[in-house]
């Protein structure tokens, strides 16, 4: 989409530096507080500020998605072992996996873009991140 490339955040990192370590939120938490860090103190970086708010709104919705299926799969055990054949659990396995497959690869290529300097906008979310960014 845009090129913002150049320039520092606030911490001092250069932008597209900043954009990438948002993204770590998915794997370590220094991601996320990093993220919280910069929507508090960079009100003027859009790049950053819109990465930050993305991989927030992604993690959120990582979150939303794998504790009730992960609760649904765990139920089923009991389901299934009552039936003899593991359908519940399955099925909510297999939604797990992908939904987690699938954040993981817009994660990839969100961080890609935020290295790159740009704005890599997610279905859904990265509209949400853009009205909060900006």
């Amino acid at each position: 989409m845009q090129n913002m490339s150049g320039g520092q955040t606030a911490l001092g990192l250069d932008t597209n530096v900043g954009a990438l370590v948002c993204y770590l939120n998915i794997c370590i938490p220094a991601g996320l507080i990093y993220s919280i860090i910069v929507l508090a103190t960079d009100k003027t970086n859009k790049l950053v500020r819109f990465h930050a708010f993305q991989s927030i709104f992604m993690l959120v919705a990582l979150i939303a998605t794998a504790v009730p299926l992960y609760i649904i799969m765990i139920i089923g055990v009991f389901v299934d072992a009552a039936i003899g054949f593991p359908l519940i659990s399955g099925l909510s396995g297999l939604l797990l996996l992908a939904a987690v497959l699938g954040i993981l690869v817009f994660v990839v290529l969100a961080a890609i873009k935020a290295y790159g300097g740009q704005i890599y906008k997610i279905p859904v979310i990265g509209n949400f991140a853009d009205k909060f960014s900006g």
